[in-house]
Order: C-alpha cells, then sequence, then structure tokens
C-alpha cells in the first residue's frame, strides 16, 4: 500500500486545498505588479514571509499528493512548520503594522495566520512513524534556514540599500541594538524549534497509548 493511500482522503484533500489557495496567495502580488516600475520581485522574493510560504505550498501539495511518510520528510515538514510559526509570530509581535508589501488583507491573513496555523493543525494532529527528539542536532538543522536567511539580508541590504523588515535593517538602530535584538530573537525560535518537536510526538504518544489499550 502507498503511503498516500494510507493516509486518509480528507487529510489529503485540506492539505491540497490549502496549497492551491497559498499558490494563488504568492502569485497574486507579483502578477498584479508586473508592470510596476516600482515592483521588485528580488525584493519580493527576499522577505521571509514569502519564503517560507513557498516552502508551505510545497509541504502541503506533496503531503496532499503523495503523502510520504519517510524519516526526512518528517524532519523537512517540522523545519517548515516552525518557519511558518516563526512567521506568524514574528508578523503579530513585530510587524502587525508594517508594511510589509502585502497590503491585500486577504492575502496578508492567508500568508501570515491561515497558513501557519494550518501546517500547525497538521503537525500536531497528523501522526508521523518516527517520533523526534528535540536534541541540540535537529534545532540546529531547523535553525540553519533562518540562520542563513538573516545572513543573506544584512549581506545584501547595503548593496541594495532596503532591508524586508525594520528589525534587521542596521540603518535606523545601529548595529549593536541590532544584534541584540537578533539574538533575543534567536533565543526565542530556538524556544519555539524545541516545542515544535516536542509537540510532534504528540500524535505519536497518543496512537502508542491507543495501541497498549
Amino acid at each position: 500500500m502507498s503511503a498516500a493511500a494510507g493516509t486518509a482522503w480528507w487529510i489529503r484533500a485540506y492539505r491540497i486545498g490549502f496549497a492551491v489557495l497559498g499558490l494563488v496567495a504568492l502569485l497574486w502580488i507579483p502578477l498584479r505588479n508586473m508592470d510596476s516600475a516600482t515592483f521588485s520581485l528580488t525584493n519580493y522574493l527576499s522577505y521571509f514571509t514569502i519564503e517560507s510560504n513557498i516552502l508551505a505550498v510545497v509541504v502541503l501539495a506533496v503531503g496532499g499528493v503523495l503523502a510520504p511518510r519517510g524519516p526526512r520528510w518528517q524532519i523537512f515538514r517540522g523545519a517548515v512548520t516552525l518557519y511558518m510559526l516563526i512567521t506568524m509570530v514574528v508578523y503579530a509581535v513585530l510587524l502587525a503594522k508594517v508594511d510589509v508589501m502585502l497590503n491585500d488583507r486577504w492575502i496578508n491573513d492567508v500568508l501570515h495566520r491561515v497558513l501557519p496555523l494550518v501546517l500547525l493543525l497538521d503537525w500536531l494532529l497528523v501522526a508521523m512513524p518516527r517520533r523526534l527528539r528535540a536534541d541540540p542536532e535537529l534545532i540546529a538543522w531547523w535553525l540553519a534556514f533562518p540562520l542563513v536567511y538573516g545572513i543573506y539580508t544584512l549581506i545584501r541590504g547595503p548593496i541594495v540599500d532596503w532591508y524586508p523588515y525594520p528589525f534587521i535593517d542596521p540603518r535606523g538602530q545601529g548595529y549593536v541594538s541590532l544584534v541584540i535584538g537578533l539574538v533575543v530573537l534567536t533565543v526565542v525560535f530556538a524556544v519555539l524549534a524545541v516545542a515544535m518537536a516536542s509537540l510532534g510526538d504528540l500524535p505519536a504518544r497518543w496512537r502508542d497509548r491507543r495501541s497498549a489499550d
């Protein structure tokens, strides 16, 4: 029996449905602004929100069509869910009133709220065969992408004189405040990663408990 055949049809259906919704939301702004002289596709793709949502659409689409259940997929799925959780938390705490190129309310809600919640609920409710351990190696692997993103942004920012988010822009706050803020965010991200790995074990624990009973 294939992995997809072993996954409930309604799980595959909502994954595909939200993957389509996410794809439409991601394409809406570039397609609408294709002829605008002020729109930069490179800048658009340089937002962590956009990058994490692209990965989320991939996870939902592959999870809906193929429903893989291997350990590598489980780790990748957990990583993308973490990035979407970071997107939701950072937006709610730091960016809710900041212009991040998503002026359409429905796109803003889909990318910052709806898809992160879908990924999180899918992670919490759909059990994978292998239980994760929130060890330092896993946490470091999961946090590699946000780290690379931060380095990329700080290198590219002075070159193009543009930064996607105020908290990673040294021009107004200076590098000391920037470093302090990034250290605090790194700690928060690490805590979220540990929580993600621990919460991802819940469905497997429930399954094992039912089997024991």
